[in-house]
């Protein structure tokens, strides 16, 4: 996916859409900011994320993180490849590192940034 194309929270999450689902994932300066990332635990199909709460979490050689959801509805697919190589979450993190994809009841972007906005909120954080 294009980051350009992209929603993002304050927390460092995104989303974007594929037909009618919402793939979730985390940016660049997340993966960044975090290094070495060892672990990511993700919740099982089926389950039922909500916006602006916690759905797992990602674990590096520095620190644990919190992953929390810029969508609600159920998760139809997570993506099981990260944890054979965690490496495609840092090489890929708007494609093929993905974490989850979620059939969203809630359809608006309101309080998310967009990727302009966004790329000034990372300027602004990283000082």
């Amino acid at each position: 996916m294009s980051p350009d194309e992209l929603h993002f929270l304050e927390s460092h999450e995104w989303v974007g859409r594929d037909g009618d689902l919402a793939v979730v994932g985390i940016s660049d300066f997340a993966v960044n900011q975090l290094t070495d990332l060892v672990y990511v635990d993700l919740p099982p199909v089926g389950s039922t994320v909500t916006r602006g709460e916690t759905f797992g979490e990602v674990e590096s050689v520095k620190a644990v993180s919190d992953l929390y959801s810029p969508v609600t509805g159920e998760v139809v697919e997570v993506n099981g490849g990260l944890e054979e190589n965690m490496a495609t979450l840092s090489e890929d993190p708007f494609g093929d590192g993905w974490l989850i994809k979620v059939r969203p009841t809630d359809e608006g972007t309101e309080g998310l940034m967009d990727a302009a906005a966004y790329r000034e909120f990372c300027t602004t954080a990283d000082q």
